[in-house]
């Protein structure tokens, strides 16, 4: 056995806590930044143009038309851009390599557009290749030393920080993701990311970020509660997989369209084909939708909420196939959701907390492939740590559901994975 590499001093520390706490308020900063525009254009889309032109906004018809022409401008900025839109999401995982400065706008335009326009992604995906990218260029001119995958850590933690409003996740995420990269002891390696993620944390909700709090009951548990977390768990668990062995072929069946102009703008009518099925409820990254959901639950039949879950996840695949920029955690957890409240109206005696909860585990997992986010993505949602521990039990049949289960990424062939994306242009 090797000896492990020595502690850093208090005092490097200490000092690198300061550049950390800048990366994280940074990362809220245009976390917050990304949300706004994203916002003003959905009230342009979804408001204000409807209004101009004297038609329902709500209607599912428009929401097919906005997803269509989304499509078209997404595929537009994939081929003009500089850098294409930077990586295919649906091929890379959440720390990804860092692009160069000129990509970050394009990269931005792209997440801004599907934000906006109803795709079933989050902006966990683009906003920390932005992030990234940003933090690579200033530690490079005013920190040269530090090593790169630290750089990495510490601007992947910040978004994360930012986006769950918590520094609990970026821990739990690095731990599995990026920690085994750089030597040292465990906390030692997560001290100046964690500093980040908390400062990030911080700054997001002073700046009246949203918060994850949907307002579910208190829970108290039942030893029958085992049995049933772990049954709602493991179909979550059994759909995900089920949408995960789609994505590879829907993914190499979108580009065989070749241009990003056309296979984005198919996909987007694609998306728009589901919006008429399942409604806006089954649109955009799934934060509002959720507190939506579970605020007017009552409304919905057992067979509707059936038919969200099969949409949405429906929806998460095509999405992240045929080329939109943009995370799957996110519109993953609101099909947890959904699926916990499905078995929540089937089966009234299930508290809604526990299948919220459980739900959201069985889904995640699946589509993230990582245990501890799945367990914080059901704490975060029921807001309850007393469904912890019932959750730990849940978790043991989902691995055994997704042992041999694909992951939820591409993995492109060599002469595929250069970016931009073919384009007849040759």
């Amino acid at each position: 056995m090797t000896d492990a590499a020595p502690s850093p001093s208090p005092a490097v520390l200490a000092r690198s806590a300061v550049p950390a706490t800048l990366v994280g308020a940074g990362a809220a900063v245009l976390l917050v930044g990304i949300d706004e525009l994203a916002h003003l254009l959905h009230e342009v889309w979804w408001s204000h143009l409807p209004d101009a032109l004297g038609v329902d906004g709500d209607a599912r018809w428009w929401a097919a038309l906005i997803l269509t022409l989304t499509g078209a401008l997404v595929g537009l900025t994939l081929w003009k851009a500089p850098g294409h839109g930077g990586h295919d999401t649906a091929t890379v995982e959440l720390a990804s390599p860092p692009l160069p400065l000129r990509t970050l706008p394009g990269v931005a335009v792209a997440l801004v557009l599907g934000l906006a326009g109803g795709v079933s992604l989050g902006p966990e995906g683009p906003i920390i290749m932005v992030a990234t990218g940003l933090t690579v260029v200033a530690y490079r001119r005013f920190l040269p030393a530090v090593p790169l995958p630290v750089v990495l850590m510490i601007s992947t933690a910040a978004m994360l920080g930012a986006m769950l409003g918590t520094p609990v996740a970026a821990a739990l995420v690095l731990t599995s993701v990026l920690g085994g990269n750089v030597p040292g002891q465990l906390w030692d390696r997560l001290f100046t990311p964690l500093v980040a993620a908390g400062a990030a944390s911080v700054v997001y909700h002073l700046l009246g970020g949203a918060s994850w709090d949907m307002g579910l009951p208190d829970y108290t548990a039942q030893w029958v509660d085992l049995l049933s977390a772990s049954v709602i768990a493991s179909v979550g668990a059994a759909l995900g997989a089920a949408a995960a062995w789609t994505f590879t072929p829907a993914h190499r069946a979108f580009r065989r369209l070749r241009h990003p102009l056309l296979y984005v703008t198919v996909g987007g009518a694609v998306l728009g084909v589901l919006a008429l099925i399942g409604g806006q409820i089954t649109m955009f990254k799934g934060a509002e939708e959720t507190a939506e959901l579970l605020a007017d639950l009552d409304s919905y039949t057992v067979g509707a909420l059936a038919l969200i879950v099969v949409v949405k996840l429906a929806a998460i695949v095509v999405s992240g196939a045929s080329g939109f920029r943009g995370g799957r955690i996110f519109p993953a957890m609101f099909t947890g959701v959904a699926l916990g409240a499905f078995a929540h109206a089937l089966v009234p005696g299930i508290p809604l907390t526990l299948a919220v909860a459980s739900g959201v585990l069985g889904v995640v997992f699946a589509v993230g492939r990582d245990g501890w986010l799945a367990l914080f993505g059901g704490v975060l949602i029921c807001g309850a740590v007393t469904v912890l521990p019932i959750l730990c039990v849940a978790a043991l049949p989902v691995w055994l559901v997704l042992t041999r289960a694909p992951h939820m990424l591409v993995h492109e062939e060599p002469a595929e994975a250069s970016e931009p994306p073919a384009v007849p242009t040759r």
